[in-house]
């Protein structure tokens, strides 16, 4: 169900996740990505040793990397988490959490932080399922579409 992105599924990963970045607010994204540039990015959190996963029929991801720069955040990580809105509510964003998280957490990480838009309810609502709690939420920390829009820190430890 679950398994490491190859650069082979940049461009449908790229499709996948385009329309969310182009047409909402759930990601504070403005610039499409092309196949290339989620291939490069599969490659660098790979290199990284931190994972970029798909479902298997591709109608999914889930990657995460460091937080914030620097050392000091070396086992502080930050997720990203996209499905297309017919895979939802089917299991797949929790496989894809679960292998994330279990990744992570063998690699070192301490925590995971979720940034998810304010105008994102669902987001929220599936994070706070999967035991991650609200720890901030930044007023007009995002400008999206013309408006400002808040982010709220959602987090889980790991370890």
């Amino acid at each position: 169900m679950i398994r490491p992105a190859r650069a082979a599924d940049a461009a449908t990963i790229a499709a996948l996740w385009n329309p969310w970045i182009r047409d909402t607010a759930i990601t504070f994204a403005s610039t499409v990505k092309s196949p290339a540039d989620i291939a490069r990015m599969i490659a660098d959190r790979q290199t990284a040793g931190h994972a970029f996963l798909v479902t298997t029929d591709l109608t999914g991801f889930a990657t995460y990397a460091q937080f914030r720069g620097g050392d000091g955040y070396a086992t502080c990580m930050e997720h990203t988490i996209i499905l297309s809105p017919a895979a939802r509510g089917k299991g797949q964003g929790r496989a894809l959490m679960h292998d994330l998280e279990t990744h992570a957490a063998r690699a070192g990480a301490h925590q995971m932080i979720a940034g998810i838009s304010a105008e994102n309810p669902e987001g929220l609502r599936f994070h706070a399922a999967l035991a991650y709690r609200e720890i901030a939420r930044i007023p007009a920390a995002g400008r999206k579409f013309n408006r400002f829009i808040d982010l709220v820190l959602m987090q889980k430890f790991l370890s």
